[in-house]
């Protein structure tokens, strides 16, 4: 099964060792199932990184990026829980990406997953695409991958919330793209994102700076 929509908030972010239990309490008891049950929205997974960082990473699957802007989900935003309130204040680090879906070659979902990062050329987002529509299939056809899916951070969308005054984080300025691999072992996804996305084949597709890429495993996921 493919995802859940052509839509995908990530959110990347991280809490002081303290902090966590309280975090991961609010995570899973109180957040996803909110982002969950809003209009267009699906399913919500979150992760934590084996290798790299930050150390938390959250995917939701909507009907569209649209979903990400609608009033009804900056209403949201511009009035969160006292729960939500009090953990955003201890967050040490916050990235957050509304990404369009141009592939998707997912398959179910899988415990492991590798998330690489880069901000490519915009003149030659057709020649990254196509070479990703090319490269990717034989990635995930080795023992222990699931599938992929690549989305592309749209800065209208992103910026929304600021324009409203419904979050307070900086504005997105860089089109950020984000490839996910999944799989059923993190050995896998790792090795499969560092064999396909190593700097000189980036430059030639018009990525200059190195990928940043992260391993993590599930922590919990909700859907409807």
């Amino acid at each position: 099964m493919a995802l859940r929509g052509k839509g995908m908030l990530v959110v990347i972010n991280d809490v002081k060792p303290r902090d966590e239990r309280d975090f991961n309490e609010w995570y899973n008891r109180e957040h996803i199932d909110e982002r969950v049950n809003m209009p267009g929205f699906h399913r919500a997974r979150r992760y934590v990184a084996l290798r790299g960082s930050p150390r938390y990473l959250a995917t939701y699957e909507c009907d569209s990026v649209n979903d990400l802007a609608r009033p009804a989900y900056l209403a949201l935003l511009a009035s969160q829980t006292p729960w939500t309130q009090a953990v955003m204040k201890r967050f040490t680090h916050f990235h957050r990406l509304t990404l369009r879906i141009p592939i998707d070659l997912t398959h179910g979902a899988g415990g492991a997953l590798t998330v690489a990062r880069f901000v490519p050329d915009p003149a030659r987002r057709r020649e990254l695409l196509a070479w990703l529509r090319e490269a990717l299939p034989r990635s995930i056809a080795r023992p222990g991958l699931l599938g992929a899916a690549v989305g592309e951070n749209d800065l209208e969308i992103a910026n929304a919330p600021v324009q409203q005054k419904s979050m307070d984080h900086p504005k997105a300025l860089d089109v950020e793209w984000v490839v996910l691999i999944e799989g059923a072992e993190t050995a896998a996804t790792s090795t499969a994102a560092r064999l396909l996305f190593k700097p000189a084949a980036l430059k030639a597709i018009g990525v200059q700076k190195p990928p940043i890429i992260g391993t993590y495993r599930l922590l919990f996921g909700n859907e409807r």
